[in-house]
């Protein structure tokens, strides 16, 4: 084909996909079926993994729960068994109120949970428990690579090991369920794999280096291996980053912006943030950062000057944000230091 002409094909497609975009936002796409298909969450044992569980039970998926904590993981299979208890004493009652009898066409006994304690830091941990799911469950339709940790130390003060634990979970996980569980979805050209990672994994702020690298090696990942499916002509597989703000979940307890500017910008509410992310991934959104304004601040970040950039943070308050939060973690370890006598 002509390079001219090529040219004006791919402009017209650009501009295709900006009204796609667009109408997209004035008309809420449909939300797909995940009715009977076997969702792992990794993390899930609480945070917003848990609350991943609880979303994907209430649209009658079944439920693979890893997590590193075989209680807390417990805990979560035992809020998706309650859930799965309504559902099926509502499809029950449901016939009999109507009086036609008529069966649910995917019945709710049908629907498990099992969990798995498995710590997504080590490869080898990975891929056996993934083989045990093959075996005891079946293949996996939905991949949301969800588990995180934080250092919570400032670089120079942070031990080698704990940087290492960060980069493993938080980035190398995501090579190593995806490579267990993409196979059979590109047999099958059917799939969905989610990333959770951060508003770290776009812009950064001081402090948590190891953790803001992890984060961007995620998002780098996830973009990669989407362009790699599409470059495959793998439509089936869908793929979805979700890039959320501070969440209230505990796990950057302390850290502030501005107070000022907190009222306008406060820590997302982890319920929120989870049916947010969750509209994204049952349409099919190649992206998701919450609230909106993150997309506004990523552009900014890449068009404005270095300098700018500095002069905006220190504005926000969002230079030393992570410092009280640091600080927070500094105390709470030297109080464990000193009641266990080190």
């Amino acid at each position: 084909m002509n390079i001219l002409l090529e040219l004006f094909v791919v402009t017209f497609r650009v501009l295709w996909a900006f009204v796609l975009a667009a109408a997209k936002w004035l008309v809420r796409p449909k939300e797909k079926s995940v009715a009977g298909q076997v969702c792992l969450i990794t993390g899930a044992g609480s945070g917003l993994g848990r609350l991943f569980a609880l979303e994907f039970a209430r649209r009658r998926a079944l439920l693979v729960l890893w997590d590193i904590n075989t209680q807390s993981n417990e805990e979560t299979a035992g809020m998706v068994r309650h859930i799965y208890r309504e559902m099926a004493e509502a499809a029950a009652a449901a016939p009999r109120a109507a009086g036609d009898g008529e069966k649910d066409a995917l019945p709710h006994c049908n629907l498990q949970v099992y969990t798995y304690t498995c710590d997504v830091g080590k490869r080898e941990n990975v891929y056996s428990t993934a083989e045990r799911v093959r075996k005891e469950v079946g293949e996996v339709s939905v991949l949301v690579n969800n588990a995180g940790v934080v250092s919570g130390h400032h670089l120079l003060e942070c031990p080698d090991e704990l940087i290492e634990r960060t980069m493993m979970v938080n980035c190398h996980a995501h090579f190593w369920t995806t490579k267990a569980f993409l196979p059979k979805m590109l047999e099958m050209n059917h799939g969905h794999i989610v990333t959770v990672a951060s508003s770290l994994g776009l812009f950064s702020t001081a402090g948590v280096e190891d953790y803001c690298a992890s984060k961007f090696g995620a998002v780098g990942f996830h973009e990669s291996l989407s362009h790699e499916l599409k470059a495959a002509e793998k439509d089936g597989i869908k793929t979805t980053l979700v890039c959320p703000y501070l969440v209230d979940t505990g796990m950057f307890r302390g850290c502030r912006i501005r107070k000022e500017i907190e009222p306008f910008l406060p820590p997302l509410k982890p319920e929120y943030c989870v049916k947010q992310a969750m509209r994204a991934i049952l349409t099919d959104q190649p992206m998701i950062c919450t609230p909106r304004l993150m997309y506004m601040v990523t552009f900014m970040k890449s068009i404005l000057p270095f300098e700018a950039v500095v002069c905006m943070y220190r504005f926000l308050g969002a230079d030393k944000c992570m410092y009280p939060f640091i600080a927070q973690r500094k105390q709470a370890t030297n109080n464990n230091e000193a009641k266990n006598g080190i």
